[in-house]
């Protein structure tokens, strides 16, 4: 019998360190896990925002300043519509692929995002538009860059034209923010085509209202280069329009175009 408890009591302190272990493993699991679901939840996509807003806007201030071939709008058109259908393609599983404060805003208004998240994206789009219109500063010739004041948007040059840019850019924008929601958010209409789409609307908006407003639809894509190039002339424009066609998109989809996750009548 004593040699017998001898036994036991000498494979105590073993099982306890055995239990302790095991206990230890799976609190640095937990807190691996949760220190994962926190990357892969807020920093992530907040890094994905700043890398496809960098890259999109360097395509499209590069396709503006070396636009000297006098192509018209077809050139701005197609790189942009290329370049942000391709960025949403392969960065959209992680962040949304919004890359545009007024995309941001519509999907926040139709529940997509909170407001923390929200003011997150549009803070890593600003600072993804310095960076894109940056680089597109350092590769391109002087005389090409102060030609295109740097791809800022210049077209609004007088107080007459104020009115009709204003109008242009909330309602391209609304065209574009209505096809992101009811393409890539909203269940019944969701499409794997959404990209292309996407894409394929910036491009339609540059080719038919570029005279108008420059087409920005995007106060990332106007920021950017503003900040870089020092051009602030009628940059409002391109807040106030984009935000306003947000906003009517977000009030249709909520009203009567989402399904029922997201509609707030006739649920």
């Amino acid at each position: 019998m004593g040699s017998k408890l001898r036994m036991e009591v000498g494979n105590m302190p073993t099982t306890n360190t055995g239990v302790i272990q095991a206990e230890k493993g799976e609190t640095d699991r937990a807190t691996n896990n949760m220190q994962t679901d926190v990357f892969e939840r807020d920093i992530q996509p907040c890094l994905a925002e700043v890398l496809g807003s960098a890259l999109f806007i360097f395509v499209g201030c590069l396709s503006v300043i070396e636009n000297t071939e006098g192509t018209g709008r077809l050139q701005p058109a197609l790189a942009h519509g290329l370049a942000l259908g391709i960025v949403i393609a392969i960065l959209g599983e992680i962040s949304g692929g919004h890359f545009n404060p007024a995309v941001s805003m519509s999907v926040f208004l139709i529940g997509g995002l909170n407001v923390f998240q929200l003011v997150a994206y549009i803070l890593a789009q600003l600072c993804g538009g310095m960076i894109g219109a940056g680089l597109a500063k350092v590769i391109t010739p002087e005389e090409n860059y102060a030609n295109s004041t740097g791809a800022s948007f210049s077209t609004v040059k007088q107080d007459a034209q104020i009115g009709p840019a204003t109008l242009a850019e909330m309602v391209m924008t609304f065209f574009l923010t209505i096809v992101v929601c009811m393409g890539a958010v909203n269940r019944h209409t969701r499409s794997l085509l959404a990209p292309l789409c996407i894409g394929l609307t910036v491009t339609a908006d540059i080719l038919a209202g570029g005279a108008i407003s420059g087409a920005c639809m995007n106060p990332a894509r106007a920021f950017g280069p503003a900040v870089v190039a020092n051009y602030w002339s009628y940059h409002w424009i391109y807040w106030v329009g984009p935000m306003l066609g947000a906003m009517l998109t977000g009030s249709i989809v909520r009203l009567v175009l989402g399904d029922r996750r997201i509609r707030v009548l006739f649920k």
